[in-house]
């Protein structure tokens, strides 16, 4: 067999029978119509969220958004956090509130974390609140954790997906720009870095993205976020910043994902930039595939590469990432 003839190692087992299972259900041509343009997920109704024995989650309203500050219910196992804090920034288009995934997500940075709290913010959304709506919330909910937790930006991580992602680095931005003390690190899961959709992957994973793929009609298209804004703003797309002085930083993608050139124009120019990065292309994987949590192979080895960079990311330690 010749180099031409050698095929893409791809994913799992497991991993294969998930996309093919997403790409299907997606292919639907009225179910997959909304999931694809986000109308599906913006009328999402939920059972309550079980929250696992040992935790406690308190909801916090602020003025504009609400957040839920998820901890242990067991004072000894919270001295063991290292000082640290998560602050999650979920994803869905700048058009999907709050759902259950992401406290699920918050419980497994808290373990991750060897029992640290986060707070999960559910931002306002689009189209009835663009940009600058999420960042603004982004920027008080960090502004919360320092003013009233009293928590220094060292002791903050910053951990988002896809959109939420995208927010994450913009608020990063944001913070550098305005003179603020910068988190710990930041993790970005199959972030959403480039609302101008002008990396090559849009079109070289046009046919394979079980989750966008084979439409333009769907949210990673639309401006509901962008609104009458230039969509190359940095605090928009990350992707069009610069990311001199920026904090460690964890970037996940699926190869097969239609926004694996936002994740590489990032972790490219933030490396070119001095920042220390970790960018990991899980071969034949979705968009945010970490939501599958324990079953398949990719998504195990995801969170176990998250808790990893969580260690390192202690206010004690000066591991190289």
């Amino acid at each position: 067999m010749n180099d031409k003839e050698k095929k893409e190692p791809d994913a799992s087992p497991r991993g294969m029978l998930i996309r093919e299972l997403i790409a299907r259900f997606t292919s639907d041509h009225l179910i997959g119509k909304k999931i694809k343009s986000g109308e599906l997920r913006k009328k999402l109704v939920e059972a309550p969220w079980n929250v696992p024995e040992g935790l406690r989650m308190t909801e916090i309203n602020m003025e504009q958004f609400g957040m839920e500050w998820l901890e242990s219910d067991r004072p000894k196992e919270a001295e063991q956090t290292g000082g640290r804090v998560l602050l999650q920034l979920h994803g869905g288009g700048y058009v999907g509130a709050m759902r259950n995934a992401y406290r699920t997500f918050a419980a497994a940075y808290h373990e991750l974390g060897n029992g640290m709290p986060v707070l999960t913010i559910d931002y306002r959304v689009a189209p009835e609140n663009p940009y600058p709506a999420a960042l603004e919330d982004a920027v008080s909910a960090y502004e919360w954790l320092r003013k009233e937790r009293g928590y220094a930006g060292r002791q903050i991580i910053v951990a988002g997906d896809s959109a939420g992602g995208g927010l994450a680095l913009a608020l990063g931005l944001y913070l550098r720009d305005h003179g603020q003390e910068l988190p710990a690190g930041i993790i970005a899961m199959s972030p959403w870095t480039d609302l101008t959709a002008s990396g090559k992957s849009y079109e070289t994973n046009y046919e394979r993205d079980p989750l966008f793929g084979n439409t333009r009609d769907s949210l990673i298209y639309n401006r509901e976020y962008v609104g009458l804004e230039d969509p190359r703003n940095p605090y928009i797309s990350p992707a069009f910043g610069d990311f001199t002085g920026f904090p460690p930083m964890l970037i996940q993608a699926g190869s097969y994902e239609m926004l694996l050139s936002d994740a590489e124009a990032v972790a490219k120019k933030a490396k070119k930039q001095g920042v220390r990065v970790r960018f990991h292309v899980y071969e034949g994987m979705f968009h945010v595939f970490q939501m599958a949590m324990q079953l398949m192979p990719e998504s195990v080895l995801a969170w176990r590469e998250a808790g990893r960079f969580i260690g390192l990311l202690s206010p004690y330690r000066k591991d190289k990432i």
